[in-house]
């Protein structure tokens, strides 16, 4: 993960604009994006030789507090903090790997998500294959049950994703973060690693998202789509882990009670239960 370390430094010093950092320009025009990496080691307290390895990859026994200091120079979030962490002690994320290869979805969490009325529900796997959905959450995506469907590349292959919801952008930008995470988490999963390489293969804009290194935990957010069926939709979104399988998400959509969003919703549910199961 050494080259992957390096990489994300990298990002992240170019993503931050001098102003932000309180690194005075006295108004010279700068040769690189964002800050330098002496910029970056003064902010940090420690030397720039110390941090030029970090960002060639030389880890070993980096501590907790030059690791924090970095996490408060590169204006890190709490996700990447984290992420930060697994790429800076390879050895660590090795231990707490999730089991490779195939899914299996217990029958007592597909009884939940299928039992949920009122919401969309899905259930997602460390692949970002879709494991299992209410007839809301088929519905929503415009999907076929029992068809194998992968939602990142449906995010990022699928064309009618782009009318499907309005923030695009924001929502691409939001799976390839997630998708980031999970390859800290498993940073030697194969099936991983080819979900990347074929998503940077056919979408230039996957490729270009990946190379800023985004790196987000899914949680709660508010997503908004123009369903080709009921118009637009407002929803809120939960996101919780199979405590079991923690690779595993369950997520819920729903709309705010009184609201337009929450009668399309209902009318979405009515207008799918009479497609053909």
């Amino acid at each position: 993960m050494a080259e992957e370390l390096g990489e994300f430094l990298r990002a992240r010093r170019a993503a931050l604009a001098p102003e932000d950092s309180g690194v005075p320009t006295y108004g010279m025009p700068r040769r690189v994006p964002g800050l330098r990496r002496d910029e970056v080691a003064r902010l940090a307290g420690i030397s720039v030789n110390y941090y030029t390895r970090l960002e060639q990859g030389e880890s070993h026994q980096v501590s907790d507090s030059v690791l924090q200091a970095l996490g408060t120079a590169l204006h890190l979030t709490v996700d990447e903090r984290a992420h930060l962490l697994r790429l800076a002690r390879p050895a660590q994320a090795r231990q707490t790997r999730h089991p490779y290869g195939p899914e299996h979805l217990r029958p007592s969490v597909l009884a939940l998500v299928e039992s949920t009325i009122d919401q969309a529900a899905i259930v997602v796997g460390r692949y970002f294959d879709l494991l299992g959905a209410n007839r809301l959450g088929y519905a929503l995506y415009g999907l076929t049950p029992g068809r194998p469907t992968n939602l990142a590349k449906l995010m990022f292959l699928d064309p009618a994703m782009a009318d499907l919801m309005p923030n695009w952008h924001t929502e691409a930008v939001h799976t390839a973060a997630y998708l980031r995470m999970a390859t800290g988490d498993m940073p030697d999963d194969p099936m991983l690693a080819d979900l990347v390489g074929e998503l940077s293969i056919k979408s230039p804009e996957f490729a270009r998202i990946w190379a800023t290194q985004p790196v987000a935990e899914c949680g709660h957010s508010t997503r908004h789509y123009h369903h080709p069926l009921v118009g637009p939709l407002e929803l809120h979104e939960e996101s919780l882990r199979v405590s079991d399988d923690p690779g595993q998400r369950i997520i819920f959509q729903g709309a705010a009670p009184g609201t337009d969003s929450a009668d399309r919703l209902r009318m979405l549910d009515t207008i799918s239960s009479s497609f053909p199961s």
